[in-house]
């Protein structure tokens, strides 16, 4: 079946082999098949029967059920069912169901991460019979979390260092031409083969090791299926990956993305930091374009007048919370394809984050990594993120650069990093030379 069992760390990657949950009744939960859109997967708990299990203190192999731990997806129905995060929210005719009494009196959301003790049901279905937790918290605590929605964003005032050796020159670039915040909305605007990929993983490596206790997750949509089968490996350890890939249909791609963003705001709301690292906008916004209703407007490129509507909510659901809870969005978008949606795509989204990592491909063709346009490049409200006694350090490095075209910046300020070891050490130097000159 794929589901946890309580206690194990679900931070990370699923195993190869999803464990497997042995009910009371002897029978083994194998993952079966994928369901499709119009099988109804799981019978629903009716309203009288029992939802929270009264029976504090017993063994729960004395209640006859196990502890498993799953993703809450709510059908269109309005009824609730874990899906396994170990094999990315794949559907199964087993699936435990959660009553809609249950929902209704602990204010569950889709995408809480519910641990719970499950039991079978009328029929043979399992059904969860009594919730432990919701996204680490008693259910009953749970009840009082305010929806990220209703609560006021902050401007991001803490810088995620991605910086983490001297050789690591795409990081040190990044931190300090177009800084990443908590909270940051970023956009990496990338052309075709211009490294977009490899640098996503870079990230996601730096942010686990200079921040361990950051949830990082890739969020990969319509995507190849051996792009999906590589990130797995690359960032085992490291970041959950959940990922729809292009063999499948319009509604896996656009269920599965919805589900992890879900996820990752339900841990925003209990005061997480999460990193959603998100491949990409181009192919969410033509899959939401597909799978929405049509307004009966199309606009320039094919586009429906609707069809932004859900991916423009998902990218702009990025954030910082008070009193604590982040979530940072870095989102590649593709330009330079030669088709027409996606610039409709690109200008959609062009301006609503507060920061871009633009990608050049002059820069790619010469093999000169990472290949970012610095000019072009920049965080809004980057003195915010940067110690204040190094912001004069950092304007200059920015003036130098910039009088210079993409190319020229890119190798003198790999040359300048390649000698010094650090990026402190840099712009301490910068800062000798700054105050010199004033």
């Amino acid at each position: 079946m794929g589901f946890l069992l309580a206690g194990e760390h679900f931070h990370f990657l699923p195993p190869v082999s999803p464990p497997l949950i042995r009910p009371s009744n002897g029978r083994s939960w194998l993952p079966p098949g994928i369901a499709t859109d119009h099988q109804e997967e799981v019978v629903l708990v009716t309203e009288d029967e029992v939802v929270v299990d009264e029976q504090e203190g017993q063994p729960l192999d004395e209640r006859g059920g196990e502890v498993v731990a799953g993703v809450l997806e709510l059908t269109r129905k309005g009824r609730g069912v874990l899906r396994a995060a170990t094999v990315g929210f794949r559907r199964s005719p087993q699936d435990p169901a959660v009553s809609h009494g249950a929902i209704s009196r602990f204010n569950l959301r889709p995408g809480n991460w519910i641990e719970g003790v499950v039991d079978s049901g009328k029929g043979g279905q399992a059904q969860i019979k009594k919730i432990l937790k919701v996204n680490g918290l008693p259910p009953e605590q749970w009840m009082t979390v305010q929806d990220y929605s209703d609560r006021d964003a902050l401007t991001p005032d803490e810088q995620y260092v991605l910086e983490s050796g001297p050789e690591d020159y795409s990081m040190r670039v990044i931190d300090l031409i177009s800084p990443i915040g908590k909270g940051t909305r970023g956009l990496i605007v990338a052309t075709p083969r211009s490294g977009k990929t490899v640098l996503l993983q870079q990230m996601a490596r730096s942010l686990g090791k200079n921040y361990p206790k950051v949830r990082i997750i890739a969020l990969l949509v319509d995507e190849r299926p051996e792009e999906v089968t590589d990130f797995r490996r690359k960032l085992e350890g490291v970041a959950e990956v959940y990922a729809s890939s292009n063999d499948g249909d319009i509604g896996e791609h656009t269920r599965v993305s919805q589900l992890a963003m879900a996820y990752a705001h339900r841990w925003l709301e209990v005061g997480e930091d999460v990193v959603v690292l998100l491949d990409s906008l181009t192919r969410l916004g033509r899959v939401f374009n597909v799978g929405t209703k049509g307004s009966g407007r199309t606009m320039s490129g094919g586009m429906d007048a609707r069809g932004m509507e859900i991916p423009r909510k998902i990218f702009g659901s990025a954030r910082k919370l008070e009193p604590s809870g982040s979530l940072t969005i870095m989102a590649t978008c593709l330009i330079e394809t030669g088709s027409r949606m996606d610039d409709v795509i690109f200008h959609e989204f062009r301006g609503t984050g507060n920061m871009e990592l633009v990608l050049d491909r002059k820069l790619s063709d010469l093999r000169i990594y990472p290949a970012i346009n610095i000019g072009a490049s920049g965080t809004r409200n980057e003195e915010r993120l940067f110690p204040e006694e190094m912001l004069k350090a950092h304007h200059a490095i920015r003036r130098h650069l910039t009088r210079m075209q993409p190319i020229e910046a890119m190798e003198s300020l790999l040359k300048a990093l390649s000698e010094h070891k650090s990026n402190r050490e840099l712009l301490n130097k910068m800062l000798v030379v700054a105050n010199a000159g004033s």
